[in-house]
């Protein structure tokens, strides 16, 4: 029988939904500061993408060292500690008062914000069944619209207003009415704890990093963050210098793009279960290969076109994120799943941070602001995706060939 979500399910996708709102909007966000970054604190592409890459290595890095005792504790009480860590990082963001505060308030916030991604993603995998996975996390995923539709506009027009520190400061508002809700709200989520040996943190570590399909999982992952870390950071400025928008109408296309991904991401959650998860990653990797160069080489161009590519180039992004999400969710033992995700989290991160800093170094401000070699870095990472998609389907088959031996198998559909 196909799965009928309870009210307390229910409750639960919509608050990891705003959750991740916050997180990926305090991401988000800092792509459209850009434009305002650079001359506000005179820093160069290559210090604001450093700036991007300290939240994504201090992420990786926390990610890692959490990864040992991830599995040891209740999941809700776990999310609430880096929670509240992620809340004093994005502070510290709305005062920082000179590139130096800033990077370090980065980092504080990417030691804590980094792991909740992974603690999510854990809670889902133990909370809902495979075959509805996909519609969970294209639910949560509409994380990334919402943070279009109403963080990033509202964002700019705050910080074109009362300066680049205000969407912090909102940042810092909004997540703690969500922690409130999740305090009052979410059960404890602590089944996870009886299936625990007695061996240490680092020797649980451990035996999770020596699993072969854990491994070639993580491989894969390393890659998925790679067009958005590359991309996104110099989004804005490339939109304003290159394609001739203004920063008054650029909350438009951040508004109209994150509208039709926020109604398409439920969608596509529940096509990617029916159809497969990996046949949905691919089919959303064909339409970002071909989207990129054309986008990445623009010039001077009219906002509907900037719009048009934008939405489809966020559609694709959209379907690979959910899709491989969904599919990723069905690799580790429930007794690993907190260390496995907080691992896989902690290497995209890092690999994130790599990318984000070679963007830095690929493209150049010449001195009417344009930026140069963006074209470069589309074609980096198409081949990046392509990559991605050859490392995918094995763990594709080896997620199939598991649910084949299982004594049940779910009947809503395809479940890879």
């Amino acid at each position: 029988m196909p799965h009928t979500f309870t009210r307390y399910e229910k409750l639960v996708v919509a608050m990891l939904a705003f959750l991740q709102f916050t997180i990926v909007l305090d991401f988000m966000i800092m792509g459209p500061l850009g434009a305002l970054l650079l001359p506000a604190l005179q820093i160069t592409t290559q210090q604001f993408g450093l700036v991007v890459s300290a939240y994504a290595f201090s992420a990786g890095a926390s990610g890692l060292l959490a990864a040992g005792f991830a599995d040891r504790f209740d999941r809700k009480r776990l999310l609430l500690f880096f929670y509240a860590g992620f809340l004093l990082g994005t502070l510290l963001c709305g005062i920082a008062n000179s590139y130096t505060f800033l990077l370090g308030a980065r980092i504080v916030t990417g030691l804590f914000g980094g792991v909740i991604g992974s603690i999510s993603m854990a809670i889902v995998a133990d909370l809902f069944p495979l075959e509805v996975r996909g519609r969970v996390m294209g639910s949560v995923q509409t994380a990334f619209a919402a943070s279009q539709v109403m963080g990033v506009p509202l964002g700019v027009f705050l910080s074109n207003h009362w300066g680049w520190h205000a969407p912090f400061l909102l940042i810092v508002l909004v997540s703690s009415c969500v922690g409130i809700v999740i305090i009052k709200q979410l059960r404890p989520i602590d089944a996870h704890l009886a299936l625990q040996d007695r061996t240490g943190s680092f020797r649980h570590l451990g035996k999770t990093l020596r699993q072969g399909r854990y491994l070639r999982t993580f491989a894969a992952t390393m890659l998925l963050a790679t067009g958005g870390f590359m991309l996104m950071p110099f989004g804005s400025a490339f939109s304003v210098h290159n394609l001739g928008i203004s920063l008054e109408l650029l909350p438009i296309v951040y508004m109209v793009t994150g509208v039709t991904t926020f109604v398409a991401g439920p969608w596509i959650g529940r096509f990617s279960d029916k159809a497969g998860k990996y046949r949905t990653f691919c089919l959303g990797t064909g339409l970002a290969i071909l989207i990129v160069p054309i986008y990445c080489n623009l010039g001077q161009s009219a906002l509907a076109l900037v719009i048009g590519l934008n939405v489809l180039l966020f559609l694709a992004i959209t379907a690979r994120i959910i899709s491989a999400s969904a599919l990723i969710s069905a690799v580790p033992e429930a007794a690993d799943r907190g260390a496995f995700m907080a691992v896989n989290s902690s290497l995209q991160q890092l690999s994130g941070g790599v990318a984000s800093g070679a963007a830095g170094l690929i493209v150049t401000q010449s001195a009417d602001g344009r930026l140069e070699h963006y074209g470069t870095l589309g074609y980096v990472v198409v081949v990046a995706m392509l990559i991605v998609v050859a490392l995918m389907y094995p763990i594709h088959r080896a997620v199939l060939s598991r649910l084949a031996r299982l004594p049940a198998v779910p009947a809503a559909g395809a479940p890879g």
